[in-house]
């Protein structure tokens, strides 16, 4: 006889475990089916070397909602979160430019006296911007009817509330490009780079694509222990979230099945009634909930026959692949920097390769074109420098998180032929600002686009489950009609980063998720 339960998630990564947390809570059998040998789905820490560890694909912290952290009683479930010495530090041909807390103005000053004194401004703008992102995170967008209408004055009330030019900045970051917002603020190309960096992060875009200077915004809402727009390191690895997430969850029920891959959501008249996974065994519940991306949920997990039609369109054209290419690598020592000599605070920072918005330009174009840039962009990470977990003593590990590989290579390649070719272009890439680290790398870990989709379910390597464009993002995310998290199954429900408010280790789609649940299940609509 098929198990039964209240509730069923696909998936195990962090916003799976948080709606199955939250479902529990609220007195529901809840069972997550997660297709690795590990819960966590993306957002975890594995061995990639003998005495090495790291985050495997999400990487560093800074969206988690408060809330979700709160009410899961994270803190005491183990999770320590230590914030980065510098934000970032940016190496140049001859120079350098570093960005955190109290060196930032005269660091850019030392390129643009100009800048420098426009940085509060920009600075309190956006955080009020940001807010508006906030505010809005853990709210269910509207959904179609009058409900939905009066979900959308509630929620666009307080825009109202915005000066005439933060309104006008609002809606020039939902429509133009980076390089346009960043150009009313700022002259120099380092101050550029280090900012605008955030608007091609998971995104297979040129920051002077409309719409990117949005994935900008998305990026600064978050904080870390207080500190608003600041991004953090989570002792152990991104897995230690999952982690106390899974103990969470764990200890108000739910269970969790690893090894569990799902090969369908089994629908009757219209209504979800449960899974089949690919062993054969049947799983039965009122409620689904997909920690999964809508392109893997609706293309491979849902009959077509079972959604209507116009929904069914809408997802053949829903667009994924952030161009995403991520490594880990162990070291025997510190990279050592041309332009930095020593150790210091930099070496915590999020050190960004890629000097200007014009070489990130570059590298999109040469990617769309070729699959890949001569020139990529490179993010590297040490978090071995804040968390001594990670490696041996004297070692390190670094995550390099690298941007614009095309999700689909042209003329019939494949990533698996030219992955490790690949890989060599972007330990290069690094070397040439640091001379020894291609000889200090004793492993390394190489995920490309397919590898991500492979092994973590990321459709074409898309780190956001989707695109995070005006036409994908709140009421709209996945498609319109559909951004609050109800599907066109009844019972069936969106509860990962394809829903709003969108990609990230935040909580808040799983979290949003369930309060939907439990809204229908309370007036009886997921059985209706």
């Amino acid at each position: 006889m098929p198990m039964q339960y209240d509730a069923i998630i696909i998936g195990g990564g962090h916003n799976g475990l948080v709606t199955a947390f939250y479902l529990a809570r609220a007195g529901l059998k809840v069972h997550i089916c997660e297709a690795r040998d590990i819960v966590g789905g993306a957002c975890v820490t594995e061995e990639f070397a003998p005495g090495f560890r790291n985050s495997t694909a999400s990487y560093t912290v800074s969206l988690l909602q408060d809330r979700v952290a709160s009410d899961m009683n994270l803190g005491e479930h183990g999770l320590t979160i230590v914030n980065r010495p510098l934000n970032n530090f940016l190496p140049l041909t001859n120079d350098y430019l570093k960005v955190g807390p109290g060196v930032t103005e005269s660091e850019v000053a030392r390129f643009s006296e100009k800048d420098a004194a426009a940085l509060g401004a920009y600075d309190q703008r956006l955080e009020v911007l940001a807010d508006q992102m906030r505010r809005l995170a853990l709210k269910i967008p509207p959904g179609p009817g009058l409900k939905g209408m009066a979900a959308l004055a509630t929620q666009g009330w307080p825009m109202l509330g915005l000066s005439k030019g933060e309104q006008h900045d609002l809606f020039t970051l939902f429509t133009r490009s980076a390089r346009e917002f960043l150009d009313g603020w700022f002259e120099s190309d380092p101050i550029k780079a280090v900012l605008g960096f955030d608007s091609i992060v998971g995104h297979f875009a040129s920051p002077d694509t409309p719409g990117s200077a949005y994935v900008l915004l998305h990026h600064v809402f978050g904080q870390v222990n207080g500190v608003k727009g600041a991004w953090g390191h989570a002792i152990g690895g991104m897995g230690a979230i999952t982690k106390a997430m899974a103990t969470a969850a764990r200890e108000k029920g739910v269970s969790i099945g690893l090894e569990e891959r799902v090969a369908r959501v089994n629908i009757v008249n219209g209504k979800a009634k449960g899974v089949t996974l690919e062993d054969g065994r049947v799983l039965e519940a009122p409620i689904v909930a997909s920690n999964a991306g809508p392109a893997l949920l609706f293309r491979q997990l849902v009959d077509r026959a079972e959604l209507p039609a116009e929904f069914a369109r809408s997802m053949d054209g829903y667009a994924t692949g952030s161009g995403t290419f991520r490594m880990n690598v162990a070291l025997s020592e510190l990279p050592e920097f041309s332009v930095l000599k020593g150790h210091g605070p930099h070496h915590g920072a999020g050190i960004i390769i890629a000097p200007s918005l014009d070489y990130m330009d570059r590298a999109y174009t040469g990617a769309k074109a070729y699959g890949w840039s001569a020139k990529p962009i490179v993010e590297m990470l040490i978090p071995s420098t804040l968390d001594d977990t990670l490696a041996p003593p004297g070692r390190h590990v670094a995550s390099l998180f690298c941007q614009q590989f095309a999700p689909k290579l042209p003329d019939g390649q494949s990533w698996d032929d030219v992955r490790e070719k690949v890989a060599d272009l972007i330990i290069d890439t690094v070397t040439a600002h640091a001379p020894n680290f291609k000889r200090s790398i004793i492993a390394r870990q190489i995920h490309s686009p397919l590898d991500l989709e492979r092994k973590f379910g990321l459709i074409g390597g898309d780190i956001f489950h989707g695109r995070m464009s005006l036409d994908q993002l709140w009421a709209a995310r996945p498609v319109l009609g559909h951004g609050n998290h109800r599907m066109p199954v009844k019972g069936l429900y969106l509860c990962g980063s394809g829903a709003h408010p969108g990609g990230g280790v935040t909580g808040a789609p799983g979290h949003n998720a369930a309060k939907a649940i439990l809204s229908d299940r309370f007036y009886g609509f997921a059985r209706a």
